[in-house]
C-alpha cells in the first residue's frame, strides 16, 4: 500500500445508534401493517404505493453500485476513502429480488396487458405480447436482480477482502467486472425500467424512456451519497479519510445530473410534443390534466432550476446545511417524479397521496436503514488498504 504522510487519521468502529434502529424497526412495522391492511381494505392504492416505493429504493441500492463501477472503471482515486458509504447501499440489492417477487402478487392490478380480455380488445397491446407476456417479464426481471446481486458479490466482495488480506491486486481485479457490469446495467436497467414503468401505459413508448429513469436514478443516488458524506465527516467517524473536498467533487457531479435529468426529460417532452402523434403524447396530455400539471411543473423547479442555482457557486457545494437542503429536496423529488410516472395510468386527473402512499414507503425505509447499518456495522468505513488510498488522502479540488 502506498505510504502517506497524514497523521490525523482515525477510523472508528460504526456502532449503530439505539433510537436509529428503534425508529428503522418501527418504519418497518408501520409498512407491513399498511400491507396487510391495503391487501384486504384497498388493493388498488396498495400496489401503485408499492410499485413507487418498491422502485425508488431499488434505484436507491442500483446507484450505488453503479457509483462504484464508473469509479473502478476510470481507476479514480480520489473516491476510495467515500467507496464503502456506496457500497453500504448496495447491500439493499438481494431485497429487490425479494420485494420484486412480492410485487408479482399484485401483477394483475398494476399491468393491463396482463389481461387477455384487454388484449384480446386492443390491437396495439396484442401487437406488443411477444415482449409484454408475464413469463418473459418474469424472466427479465430474474435476470436484472440475480446479475445485478452477481455483479455486486464480486465487486464489493474484492473491496472488503482487501480489507483483511491488503492484496493490492483485488483493485486492479474489480476492473474488468465493473465494465462488465456498466453494459449489463445499461440494457438491462432499460428493460427493468420499461417493464415496471412504461409498460403501465402500453400504448405509449419512448425510446429514451430507460436513460430518463437512469437519470432520476444517479441523481437520487449523488443526493444520498453527498448526505451520507456531510453526516460521516461531523461525526468523526472517519477523521482525515473523508474532507470537504470529496465533499465538494460528488456534489459537483449532483449538480451535474441535475443538469443530465433535465436534458433528457426536455428531449423525451420535446420531441413528442414536436411530432404531436397521438400514441405517443397521450402520456404528457394525461400529466397536463388536473392536478398532475402542478405536479409536472413543481419537477422542472425543484429538480432541475432549483438545485443547479443552489449548487452552482463553489462555496455552495462546501456548505454542509446547503447541501443537506438541496439533497434532500433531490431525493423527494425523485419520489416525486416515480409518483408522476406511476399514478396517472391509474387516477386520471386527480392526485391522490395519503395513508397508503406513507405507510408504504416508511417499510421500504426501515429495511434501507436497517441493510445500510448492517453493513456499516461489520465493515470498516474506509477501505484503508486499497493502493489508491494516498490519492483520496491528498485530493484538493482547484474549482
Amino acid at each position: 500500500m502506498a505510504e502517506h504522510k497524514h497523521v490525523d487519521l482515525h477510523v472508528s468502529k460504526f456502532e449503530a445508534p439505539a433510537k436509529l434502529k428503534t425508529l428503522s424497526f418501527a418504519l418497518v412495522a408501520i409498512g407491513l401493517l399498511t400491507f396487510v391492511i391495503g391487501l384486504m381494505k384497498n388493493p388498488d392504492r396498495l400496489w401503485t404505493s408499492y410499485l413507487v416505493a418498491f422502485f425508488f429504493f431499488s434505484c436507491m441500492g442500483l446507484s450505488g453500485l453503479f457509483w462504484i463501477a464508473i469509479n473502478n472503471t476510470a481507476k479514480a482515486g480520489w473516491s476510495v476513502s467515500i467507496r464503502r458509504f456506496a457500497e453500504a447501499t448496495t447491500s439493499f440489492i438481494p431485497f429487490i429480488l425479494v420485494f420484486g417477487l412480492v410485487l408479482l402478487l399484485g401483477f394483475k392490478k398494476l399491468f393491463i396487458w396482463a389481461d387477455p380480455a384487454v388484449i384480446a380488445s386492443n390491437p396495439v397491446i396484442a401487437a406488443k405480447t411477444a415482449y409484454l407476456n408475464p413469463t418473459f417479464f418474469v424472466i427479465r426481471l430474474l435476470i436484472f436482480v440475480v446479475g445485478c446481486m452477481i455483479f455486486r458479490w464480486v465487486i464489493v466482495g474484492n473491496s472488503l477482502k482487501q480489507d483483511v488480506s491488503g492484496d493490492e491486486n483485488l483493485t486492479h481485479k474489480n476492473v474488468g467486472p465493473a465494465i462488465g457490469f456498466i453494459a449489463f446495467f445499461a440494457l438491462m436497467f432499460s428493460f427493468f425500467s420499461v417493464d415496471l414503468l412504461m409498460s403501465l401505459l402500453p400504448t405509449w413508448y419512448s425510446t429514451i424512456f430507460g436513460i430518463y429513469c437512469f437519470s432520476g436514478l444517479f441523481q437520487a443516488g449523488l443526493a444520498f451519497l453527498a448526505i451520507v458524506i456531510v453526516l460521516m465527516r461531523r461525526s468523526g467517524l472517519v477523521k482525515g479519510y473523508v474532507t470537504v473536498e470529496h465533499q465538494h467533487d460528488v456534489v459537483k457531479y449532483l449538480k451535474g445530473f441535475s443538469i443530465f435529468w433535465a436534458y433528457i426529460a426536455f428531449s423525451q417532452f420535446m420531441l413528442m410534443w414536436y411530432a404531436n402523434l397521438p400514441e405517443e403524447t397521450e402520456y404528457y396530455i394525461m400529466r397536463s390534466l388536473g392536478g398532475w400539471m402542478s405536479i409536472s411543473t413543481a419537477l422542472l423547479i425543484f429538480r432541475f432550476v432549483v438545485p443547479f442555482l443552489a449548487l452552482l457557486p463553489r462555496a455552495a457545494k462546501r456548505n454542509d446545511a446547503n447541501v443537506i437542503l438541496v439533497s434532500v429536496l433531490v431525493l423527494i423529488m425523485q419520489y416525486v417524479d416515480i409518483y408522476w410516472m406511476v399514478y396517472p395510468n391509474f387516477f386520471d386527473g386527480q392526485v391522490t397521496f395519503g395513508f397508503w402512499e406513507i405507510g408504504i414507503f416508511a417499510g421500504f425505509a426501515g429495511i434501507f436503514l436497517l441493510c445500510i447499518m448492517n453493513f456499516w456495522s461489520k465493515h470498516s468505513l474506509v477501505p484503508v488498504k486499497d493502493p489508491r488510498m494516498h490519492e483520496a488522502l491528498n485530493h484538493h479540488v482547484a474549482y
